[in-house]
């Protein structure tokens, strides 16, 4: 088990007790010394503990780490619940489809559900209505160009509910799926002089640019950002 994996056991454990009453926020900011907002942030996913944080709360709870570690049937269940089904779908579907139709789903991809919960949107109007999360496998060029980022046969995990070009870390470029003569590219973008530049990872292979049709934004273009790659499916 991981440190993010641990967080997760332990919000988990958390929850658990302030469900059944043995616990509140504010007994546990006593106990631990932690501000209630602190402690919020952890138990609904919008901040991550220190490892003395970590042992504080343990220590606090009477808990020690092997007892977040699952067990048994126990471990498959709580797995099983950890993950999330996102549709495996084509290029066409992710780039012009608001909803997925169940003929489209091509396969399933079991994702992580703290992941996606974590994940910060920057969509357009336009695009709040639409299935947020899909999957597409990766193309024998896309692995070219972004070599060795991606793999060919790889699937990427798309959030298309991010088609903003903010960066969306500090110092690392956002990978995005956009819209390139009709069939979806796998590339770093910059927008200058009302044109969007595909930029690859291999500098061997060339960069490309897209002029959006009047009346699209360059937003129109972008499928989503690429969340996650997995290189064995």
């Amino acid at each position: 088990m991981n440190f993010s994996q641990m967080h997760e056991r332990l919000r988990l454990e958390l929850q658990r007790r302030i469900q059944r009453g043995t616990l509140s926020v504010s007994l546990l900011a006593r106990q631990t010394g932690f501000g209630q907002s602190h402690l919020s942030n952890f138990l609904n996913r919008k901040r991550q503990l220190s490892l003395d944080g970590l042992d504080r709360i343990l220590a606090a709870q009477q808990l020690s780490a092997g007892d977040l570690l699952p067990s048994g049937a126990d471990a498959a269940r709580r797995w099983e619940d950890d993950l999330r089904n996102v549709p495996v779908v084509s290029q066409a579907t992710a780039m012009f489809e608001p909803l997925v139709r169940p003929t489209a789903v091509l396969g399933m991809l079991q994702v992580p559900i703290g992941l996606l919960e974590t994940m910060r949107a920057r969509a357009s109007n336009s695009r709040r209505g639409w299935a947020r999360f899909v999957a597409v496998r990766v193309t024998a060029l896309d692995a070219a160009a972004m070599e060795p980022v991606l793999v060919a046969e790889a699937h990427v995990l798309l959030d298309r509910h991010y088609n903003s070009l903010s960066q969306y870390r500090p110092a690392r470029p956002n990978l995005y799926a956009v819209r390139h003569e009709s069939r979806l590219k796998l590339r770093y973008l910059d927008f200058q002089a009302g044109r969007l530049l595909l930029r690859p990872h291999n500098r061997a292979v060339p960069v490309e640019a897209v002029q959006p049709e009047p009346g699209e934004s360059p937003g129109d273009l972008i499928a989503g950002r690429v969340v996650l790659a997995i290189n064995e499916w």
